[in-house]
This record gives C-alpha cells, structure tokens and sequence, in this order.
C-alpha cells in the first residue's frame, strides 16, 4: 500500500465518514432511549435496564462476532450488521410515530442494536488493517478516538435536541445513520481481509487460538483487564449524569450538552495525542487512571455539574492511551488472526460495561446520588493502585518500532 497520508487514503475517509454519521446516529439515541423510558415509566431502574440491553450484546457476542470476522467476508458481515440495526430502530421509530410504545419494545431493539454492534465490531479491526499501513496505525488510531469525541461532543446535544421536538426524531436519524453507513461501505475498493487458507478447525480451537495470542502479550493482556474494569466507570457515570441532571431540574438539551462535554474534552485531547511518542507509555497510561478518582469532587458538592467537571481530566487522556493501546495491538496482531484475538480483547474489556449503567440505575433508585458516585470512585481507585503495581504496564513498549513495519 502507498504511504499517502490518511485524509488522502480514499477507502480510510470512507470508512470515517461512514462510521462518523453512524456513531452520531447512536450517540444521538444513547440519551435519546434513556429520555423516552424516563418519559414511558419514570424509572431510573428501567431506564438503566434499557441501557444493560444495549450493552451486553458486546459480552455475549463479540467472541462468535471474531470467529466469523476470521472466517467470512468481512465487508459483507458489517453491511449485515447495518441492515439489522436500520430494520431494528426504524420498527421501533414507527411505533412511536403510530401511538405510545409498550416499555419491553424499548429493552428489545436495544439488544438488537447493540448485537448488530457487536458484529460490526468483530469486523472493524480488520477493515481499519486493511486500508492503512501498520506505520500509521497509531495515527490511524488517534483521528478514530477524536472521530469519537466529535460524535461525543455532537451526539448528546443532537439527540436532545432531536428529542425535545418529538420523541421519534432521534430515532429516524439513527436508522438514517446506519444506512449512510453502508453506502461508504459499499464504496470502499480495498478487501478487507488478505488471501486466507481455509480453516477446517473447530470453533473452539480456533477461538483458542486468538485468546493464546493475546495471552501471551502480557501488556495487551494487561491493558484489556485494566480498561475492561474501567468501562464501568465511564458508562455508568455518563448514565448518571442524565439521570441527576433530570433530578436537578435540567432539560433534555442541557442534559444533552453536559454529555457532550465530556466528548469536547476528548476532542481536545485527541490534538495532544500526536505528542505521546515524547512521553513513557506508562506515563501516560496511569495519568488516566489517576484522574478517573476526579470524581470524588461531587462527594464534597453533589451537583451534576461538578461531576462533569470532574470527568474532563480522564478525557484529556484518553485520546493519547488510545493511541498507544490500540494502535499498537492492531499492527502486531496477525492478520488471519486479528477478528479473533479482538473480539476475545473486546469481551474482556466489555464485558463489565453492561453493568455500569445498569449498577448506577439500580442505586439512583434506591440511594443517594452521592453514595453512587463513591462506589464508582472506588472502583476508580483499585484501578488505579493495579495499574501502578502491574509489571506489564511498567514494561509498557514504545511505539518507535512501527516505524520499520
């Protein structure tokens, strides 16, 4: 492949700009479902169901998602994957548009869109391998992260917004989303996979294969448990947000702009990711682990906008993990084996994020907002203490030696 530069890789601008429109579309109904079960049932505890149902899809199916990434055409299967989730979330807008919709409707597309998610996902790495060169899969990885701040800093305002003129909005620019999505799919001219041999191999034997291979790098081992564990935290603190920010007396758009915040902090961040080849991957690593026990400030002055203030350090930080994390585990993992290996990385690292927000819904229900936010402060400082003490992340590699691939 050339060694152009990213905004001049045809194929990568097609998948940015497919999965830019799309990931608005979901950032959009990620406040907008929440929004709608308050408006349905006023529970917090339903409200955070509904985001479990979304979420756990990543757990249950990101592993069989990688076995098929490995096996399959990977276009084909993320083009799937779009087709269920405009199917899925159109069904759900007609029945608001047609009359008030009946709460387990809410719970169901959720899971539906969230496993078309997970076999996008299964597929993306490999699509991303295909069209950059390992050299700038760093850079690669950075414009990703600030694609999601973007989406994070639009999305939430957008979805209330969208919201507040009526309920169905958010939801019919999220079928729309998806379906952009697979327009840019089907320009793209670049295979997504390399020439394969068959594998005549059991599932289990192959799937094994992929978790050997991320066993045996003890930093990505290290990393997908770290920041696994840490998906907690972020989704049930952003759950938390809009369920307070309501409490409070906050509309759908402020709650909206308060979200956004949070992706505006990792928009910044995401222009001092390119600097990180100057700083130790350790370094940078703890520093957002660290400021994750920000939050403890809403234990002194439980007011919503102060936890969201406390949330921007981490997000200063992300972008730059990101590019050493992800980065460097898609360039040094074998193509043949990247869907697997990633898919077993992912439900690792997602497998605790369902309960986030489903945690932070239950106890907003049944205690204060601000014994909430200690428990996730907790969580935050274990983190914390194991990332410090880890050999691992002591022996975190240096990016340099891309360079030469």
């Amino acid at each position: 492949m050339a060694s152009v530069p990213l905004r001049r890789n045809r194929d990568f601008v097609l998948l940015q700009s497919g999965q830019l429109l799309s990931n608005i579309g979901t950032q959009s109904t990620t406040i907008a479902y929440p929004l709608l079960v308050l408006a349905l049932t006023h529970s917090a505890a339903k409200a955070g169901i509904v985001g479990f149902a979304r979420a756990v899809p990543a757990a249950l199916f990101l592993m069989p998602a990688g076995i098929a990434a490995d096996r399959f055409n990977r276009r084909r299967l993320m083009i799937a994957a779009d087709a269920v989730r405009v199917v899925a979330i159109g069904g759900l807008a007609a029945m608001i548009l047609v009359g008030r919709p009946v709460f387990w409707v809410v719970p169901l597309v959720a899971f539906v869109e969230g496993s078309g998610a997970a076999l996008f996902a299964g597929a993306q790495a490999g699509a991303l391998r295909a069209v950059v060169p390992s050299r700038q899969l760093p850079a690669a990885a950075g414009a990703q992260t600030g694609r999601q701040a973007a989406v994070q800093l639009a999305g939430p305002p957008v979805g209330g917004a969208l919201f507040g003129i009526r309920r169905v909005v958010p939801f019919v620019f999220d079928a729309g989303s998806y379906a952009f999505s697979t327009l840019s799919l089907l320009a793209m001219r670049t295979p997504f996979q390399e020439a394969r041999i068959r594998d005549d191999s059991s599932l289990r034997s192959r799937l094994a294969e992929g978790f050997h291979f991320l066993w045996t790098q003890p930093f990505l081992r290290t990393c997908a448990f770290l920041f696994g564990l840490g998906n907690f935290i972020g989704p049930g603190l952003l759950f938390a947000i809009v369920v307070i920010g309501r409490r409070q007396g906050l509309s759908s758009a402020e709650i909206g702009l308060l979200t956004a915040a949070f992706g505006a902090s990792v928009l910044i961040g995401s222009f001092v990711a390119p600097l990180v080849r100057r700083v130790p991957a350790r370094t940078v690593l703890l520093l957002e682990l660290w400021t994750g026990l920000a939050v403890a400030a809403f234990l002194v002055w439980p007011n919503v906008y102060v936890l969201t203030a406390a949330m921007v350090p981490t997000a200063l930080v992300i972008p730059s993990t990101d590019s050493i994390v992800h980065g460097y585990r898609i360039a040094m993992t074998p193509d043949r084996l990247l869907g697997r290996s990633e898919s077993v990385r992912a439900t690792i690292s997602l497998s605790i994020a369902p309960l986030g927000p489903l945690v932070a819904g239950f106890m907003l229900g049944l205690t204060s907002a601000r014994a909430t936010i200690a428990l996730f402060v907790g969580v935050a400082l274990v983190l914390a203490l194991w990332g410090t003490l880890s050999p691992s992340i002591r022996a975190a590699p240096s990016l340099n030696e891309l360079e030469t691939r």
